[in-house]
Order: C-alpha cells, then structure tokens, then sequence
C-alpha cells in the first residue's frame, strides 16, 4: 500500500505567510528576532550564516545545548541555515540567485556592507523589483551617525530609555532583557509586512529602514510628551510611574508585591483592602494628580500598612478586592505561571544535537491560522546541501565549494 510522503515542514500549509520566501543575511539578534517571529507564521525563512563559527550567538554560552547556546536557539527555530563563504565568488552569485526570487530580504550589517557585497537594495531591485527589503542597524541609513555599529546598550543609552531606568538614587540601570534589539526586530517586522501589503497594490517593493536608535526613541511615547508638555528632565522612579500613584512595586512582610491602582476607584478599593481608608478621600490622595503631588507622603503609609503580611496573602486579598496586582516572579516561576502555560507559551521540539528543547512560543495567536513551532534552530549549515540544490547546483560543484571551504 503506498503512503503520500509529508511535505517537509517549510512547505507545511499551516500559516498565514506561507509560500512567503525570505533570504535572511542578518545575524545576533534584532534580524532574527524579525525573521523568526515570520517564520512562525508561517514564511520559508533561509538563513545564511559564514562557514567558520557561523552565528555569533552560536558561540554565546554557557549555557549550550549540544554543540549551540542556548541564546542562539531562542531566536532560529523555524528557520533553514545555510554557510557559504560570501567573499567566494561562486557562493556569492548564488546568494544573489536567492535574492533574485526571495519576496523579503532582512539585513543587519552596518550600513553599506550589503551593498558592497552585491547584495544592497538598490542592487537586488534592479533584478528583483518586488522585494521587500529591511535593514535594521544601529543608527539607520542616513543621517550623521549611519556608519556607527549598533548595539542594545549603547542604543538604550542614547536614546535616553537608559535615564529613566532605574533606582532615584541609584545609577541609570540597563533594562534587564534587550529592548533596543527586541524592538527593533518587531519594527522591522511590522515595516515588512506594511510593504508587502502595499506591494499587492502597486506590484514594487520597498527599502524598510529602521534603526536601534529610532525604535527606542519611539518606545520614550508618554515620557517624551510629558518633556514636551512640561520642559521637565524626565527622571528615574525604580518600579514606580511618573504619572500614576500607587503605581510600583511595595514591600511587604516576605516579598515585593505589583500594585496598579491606575484609576481614583481602584486607589480607594486599594486603600480600604489595605487597612487605609481615611485616606481614600483625603484631600492630598483623593486624585490621581494629589497622589502624584504628594507621592512621599502617601508612599511611606502604605508601605508600613503591606509590612503587615506577606506577599502571596496580600495578592489574595487585593485580587479578592479587584485590584490590579501580582507577584514579581522570578523567569522560572513565569515560565511555570498556569495562564502562561494555558496560553501555550513554552513549547518543546526536538534537535538533532540538543535533545528536547523548550523555547518561548509565539504571543500571535490568530483565530483562523497558527504561529507555530514547526522545526528546530539549524544547525551549522544544516540545509546548505538543499538549498543550494534547488538552484541547481550539482554534486560535483557542491563538492567543490565544500573542498575548499567555501560551503559547509
């Protein structure tokens, strides 16, 4: 009895991208941070890695999960991984060949290495018209500072996010995952998918420019309209919010407790659960401008009333009252919380070197399709073979380009 074989899992129906082809020459962590959260939905993603170490991430442990960080896992699943030698001619056009049909192209190089490879936009679209093609860099494609490398830190420094974060007291603190380049991969994301949207009305592509920099300047929003509004420096309030009191995290008898009284009515079911409420209508709290005006007097009150009891018990009683609040977890009681896990935000897959291996999920949850998990991070030049096959590059040449290290 003969059985249909299954389609490999890139050809796999199951998302709304699919049949979207898209040449990845990014690296680290803003490119494929972007071109995973595509792939997930879906997109045929082809990354393209050097043959020596591949991935910088590849080599950022411990910790490892077989021959791989774990850090270069969380952001390749889903993907194909070829390594060739771009400074090989011979790898190079092929490369091109690639980009000469791909429908995206996302890059990460400073600005004007891509085009010094051939592989630039305005050298794909002379052969490629259509394709959507995003550069993501530290500092964007233009202006004074395009030619400075781009780094997280350096841009939440910049940007000024890096000023506001942090203890009052304390120095400016680096935000504790990597913002800038996070970001700046979902910008980059969102601007692709703009693009190809308009690409169904006008048949052309487009060059998706965004920068660490400018992403992280977008994020300052109500921060910067209140410099705007005021003239006011923006300072740093640790846990706690510039406009809205209590709004931060408190200590209690065992442990620090989230509390969001974001509005006058959830203040006073906040101050009454807490064994305050003479203060609810008190002329200094009784609105959310008097609590900002008088935040240290009001602070210090409700810090002595949670010193009380502990924070899990405080949870249950403000929960109870319907006050916004929770429990600061730790990244391994997050990662076990039970709506995470209803939400389906870790998932597992099997890697050929690694094992079993749980990854974050995607948060897109679509009604009538997937992002899904489908296939785990490549390893080195796990697919060049089949890539480069499907250009029609025979056994012989393949040898070749393997012999004298110009493919892996």
């Amino acid at each position: 009895m003969r059985t249909t074989p299954h389609p490999p899992p890139w050809l796999v129906h199951d998302g709304v991208l699919t049949g979207l082809k898209i040449l990845d020459l990014s690296r680290i962590l803003s490119g494929p941070f972007c071109t995973m959260m595509l792939a997930d939905l879906g997109a045929d993603v082809i990354k393209v890695e050097d043959t020596v170490s591949g991935d910088d991430t590849r080599a950022w442990g411990p910790p490892f999960q077989g021959e791989d960080a774990a850090y270069f896992h969380s952001v390749n699943r889903n993907k194909r991984g070829i390594a060739v030698d771009l400074k090989d001619p011979d790898c190079l056009r092929l490369i091109q060949e690639l980009a000469d049909s791909a429908d995206v192209i996302v890059e990460n190089f400073r600005p004007g290495t891509a085009a010094r490879l051939g592989l630039g936009y305005e050298d794909v679209r002379v052969r490629n018209p259509a394709v959507v093609y995003a550069s993501i860099s530290g500092y964007g494609q233009t202006g004074p500072y395009r030619s400075e490398p781009g780094y997280d830190a350096i841009a939440q420094a910049v940007s000024g996010v890096m000023s506001v974060t942090g203890e009052p007291a304390g120095p400016p603190v680096r935000f504790g995952v990597s913002p800038a380049d996070l970001a700046a991969g979902m910008w980059a994301a969102i601007g692709v998918l703009a693009a190809l949207r308009n690409r169904e009305h006008t048949g052309s592509g487009e060059w998706v420019d965004v920068s660490l920099l400018d992403g992280q300047v977008a994020w300052l929003s109500y921060v910067a309209a209140g410099y705007f509004a005021s003239g006011n420096v923006p300072q740093r309030y640790g846990s706690a919010h510039p406009t809205i009191v209590p709004y931060q995290a408190f200590p209690t008898a065992d442990g620090h407790l989230m509390v969001a009284a974001g509005n006058d009515g959830l203040w006073r079911r906040f101050a009454t659960a807490i064994g305050l409420a003479a203060l609810a209508d008190d002329p200094r709290f009784a609105t959310n401008p008097d609590r900002v005006r008088h935040r240290e007097e009001l602070l210090p009150l409700i810090e002595r009333a949670l010193s009380a009891r502990g924070a899990q018990e405080w949870a249950e009683l403000l929960t109870e009252a319907e006050v916004p609040v929770g429990p600061i977890n730790t990244v391994d009681q997050a990662l076990r919380h039970p709506q995470v896990l209803a939400r389906e935000m870790v998932a597992e897959i099997e890697h050929a070197d690694a094992g079993t291996l749980r990854t974050v999920a995607s948060p897109i949850k679509l009604s009538g399709s997937t992002a899904a998990v489908r296939t785990p991070p490549p390893r080195h030049g796990e697919h060049t073979a089949q890539v480069l096959t499907g250009l029609g590059v025979g056994p012989r040449q393949l040898a070749a380009l393997r012999e004298r290290k110009a493919a892996k």
